[in-house]
């Protein structure tokens, strides 16, 4: 991959959307992670406008040290950056006391984290209306299209995509090239939104390596009988994510009335 050339690409194309758009600027959730480093950093280096918001809600410190350590970069680096913190927790702790009590708690966990996701696109689209600003999301290519590993109407509701075709590990080579902090660059990917120490990959099951592997093997049109030990473990974990979230990744359906009925 041509690096920079990616980076002047995605810059550029950023620019010319904010600018066609006629808005005013950027608002992106900085968490800590590498790919909310390179999408704030890519969208800070258009020169418009790019708020940085922190929205915590019981997070662990070295996810918060490692956000506002990214925010401090950007802003000595870039003079259009700014950023805001809006701390959630409390929100987060009334909506659970409001909501019904369940005595069937298998889902409960994972309601909860995708209602941590919503929270915050709800407070990101509250800056984005207060100053006419575009939310950039921050999915890459696997999370968006391979595993649907995001939060529908969450991190998934935004108003564009600038790294969604970009593997995880050219995602950090982009961090690189950019210069994001090693303490990101380093960190075990979490989308922090279970209030413990789980990774990506203790969720998903596989690394993100694995899964740009299987995603690739699946474009290529291979099926689980061509592989075994690890790899075949990969490719169904893979195909089986690939083939539950395809309604975040499809259309939303519409139920079209034949003409014979109007």
């Amino acid at each position: 991959m041509h690096t920079e050339k990616v980076i002047d690409y995605i810059v550029d194309w950023l620019k010319t959307y904010a600018v066609n758009a006629r808005m005013e600027g950027f608002v992106v959730g900085i968490s800590g992670g590498i790919d909310s480093a390179v999408t704030s950093a890519l969208c800070a280096k258009t020169g418009i406008r790019t708020l940085c918001v922190e929205m915590p809600i019981h997070q662990a410190p070295n996810q918060v040290s490692r956000g506002r350590e990214h925010i401090q970069f950007l802003k000595e680096k870039f003079a259009n950056v700014s950023n805001t913190e809006v701390n959630l927790t409390s929100v987060f702790e009334l909506f659970k006391s409001e909501v019904p009590q369940t005595t069937d708690d298998s889902f409960l966990d994972l309601s909860l984290a995708n209602t941590r996701a919503r929270l915050r696109m709800t407070t990101l689209y509250y800056f984005a209306g207060l100053h006419r600003y575009l939310v950039a999301g921050t999915g890459n290519k696997v999370e968006d299209f391979g595993v649907g590993f995001y939060t529908k109407y969450g991190d998934g509701g935004v108003d564009l995509s600038p790294i969604a075709d970009l593997m995880k590990s050219e995602v950090y080579k982009l961090g690189e090239a950019l210069g994001i902090p090693e303490s990101i660059m380093k960190a075990a990917p979490t989308d922090g939104l279970f209030g413990d120490s789980r990774s990506d990959e203790d969720q998903l099951g596989a690394s993100y390596d694995e899964l740009e592997w299987a995603m690739k093997m699946m474009e290529e049109g291979k099926n689980s009988s061509d592989f075994s030990g690890r790899e075949k473990v990969v490719f169904d974990i893979y195909k089986k994510l690939n083939r539950a979230n395809q309604h975040k990744m499809l259309p939303i359906p519409i139920c079209e009335i034949p003409k014979e009925l109007r």
